[in-house]
């Protein structure tokens, strides 16, 4: 990893509605590179992203995208209008910045949730894309999405079972087999009564820290012990997302022949059961221009894994530059 390059630019593009925030560090004249963070709803945090990045050699730009982070206004926010956050709207904010910061085209990195925005991206604006780095790799299908809400309750029973049974007493009508729990804490978590949502909030970041645990240090609490506003808006985002296929239509898998000649380097873990390594392996079979990188010690990400990620982007630079 590199040193984490200092941001020497920032701040908040109107995209008619929402401010988003964005921030950029690294090389002035290098190559361009933008990173997508994970969630949805995840946020830039304290930049952990930019020691991914050699900070002599790129031209390092991120977002907070809308919702979240220090873009506003918060999807917490009285009167969010939640409608006006889709991938579509993400999508745009993505091609705002890049006009705005006078890019002609970037090396576009993403990390879990970071990764699905990247190919949608690469997909409706390929000739704006050098090449694609992604770990842990996800395109937010429905099998993804019932495997991570649902399936996965297979290795951690007593935690989904908790986590169903929260939505089975909110009253809302929910009973296990029967609908979608993804959509129960949707519902939950667009209820009118705060105290309904912060307690949603709470059950969805306890079963999120527990189905990324293997392979990353065992479960910590880091989402269940975030900061209230933070966790809200995270589980809020999340659910909104997944509960609708991410507002991918077709499915990203179903069009990857968008992504021909462009270079990609896919970096997952094998105990990822978060994001069975099958989609990382889906997805390279039908795009014969990635490479797919799998460690087999980690899991929804890891110190071994970030380094592969750096020599990516040193890797696909070094392409560009012949």
């Amino acid at each position: 990893m590199f040193d984490k390059a200092p941001v020497h630019q920032s701040g908040h593009l109107d995209v008619g509605g929402h401010q988003i925030y964005w921030e950029e560090s690294g090389a002035p004249d290098g190559v361009p590179a933008l990173y997508l963070h994970g969630g949805p709803g995840g946020g830039l945090g304290k930049g952990g992203y930019r020691s991914a990045f050699d900070p002599d050699r790129f031209r390092i730009l991120a977002l907070d995208q809308r919702g979240c982070g220090r873009s506003r206004p918060l999807v917490t926010e009285p009167g969010y209008d939640l409608s006006e956050n889709t991938t579509a709207h993400l999508l745009a904010d993505i091609e705002a910045l890049r006009q705005d910061r006078g890019i002609e085209a970037w090396l576009v990195n993403g990390v879990s949730w970071g990764s699905t925005l990247a190919l949608a991206y690469a997909q409706q604006h390929p000739e704006r894309v050098l090449g694609l780095v992604l770990m842990a790799v996800t395109t937010t299908s429905r099998f993804e999405v019932d495997w991570i809400t649902e399936t996965v309750g297979a290795i951690f029973p007593e935690a989904w079972d908790a986590f169903a049974t929260h939505a089975e007493r909110a009253g809302i009508g929910y009973r296990r087999g029967d609908g979608r729990v993804v959509e129960a804490y949707r519902r939950l978590l667009t209820d009118a009564d705060p105290q309904v949502r912060d307690a949603a909030a709470r059950a969805w970041a306890t079963w999120e820290d527990t189905h990324i645990s293997i392979g990353t240090g065992g479960v910590q609490p880091t989402h269940a012990l975030a900061e209230p506003t933070h966790r809200l808006g995270f589980a809020t985002l999340v659910t909104h997302y997944w509960a609708n296929d991410a507002f991918l239509d077709p499915p990203i898998l179903e069009r990857t022949d968008r992504l021909a000649g462009i270079p990609g380097i896919l970096i997952h873990g094998r105990r990822d059961v978060s994001g069975p390594a099958v989609t990382a392996w889906r997805l390279h079979r039908a795009w014969p221009a990635s490479e797919l990188l799998i460690d087999e010690g980690e899991g929804h990400g890891g110190t071994d894994m970030v380094e592969s990620w750096c020599a990516a982007n040193s890797r696909l630079a070094d392409r560009l530059a012949r």
